[in-house]
């Protein structure tokens, strides 16, 4: 399994809505609120087969209220 942090910009008073939705999905490993330029950051993990660009466009791009994405791949964890 492959850990992916995104960053999600979400519509003006929806970061809660789509935090909710995330955790409903049960797509996502962890869910934080963050102050600055996003909203939520959120932990997902997908297998090697996966591919993000496929999941986040299907997946987490689908859901209301998410107005921008920044996804950062992650290579080993210490």
């Amino acid at each position: 399994m492959r850990a992916y942090f995104v960053q999600i910009k979400c519509d003006l008073g929806k970061s809660y809505e789509v935090a909710t939705a995330l955790a409903d999905a049960e797509i996502a490993s962890e869910i934080y609120s963050t102050a600055g330029g996003f909203d939520l950051l959120v932990k997902f993990y997908l297998t090697e087969e996966e591919d993000v660009g496929r999941f986040m466009a299907d997946k987490v791009q689908t859901i209301p209220g998410i107005r921008d994405t920044y996804t950062i791949v992650t290579y080993k964890a210490f």
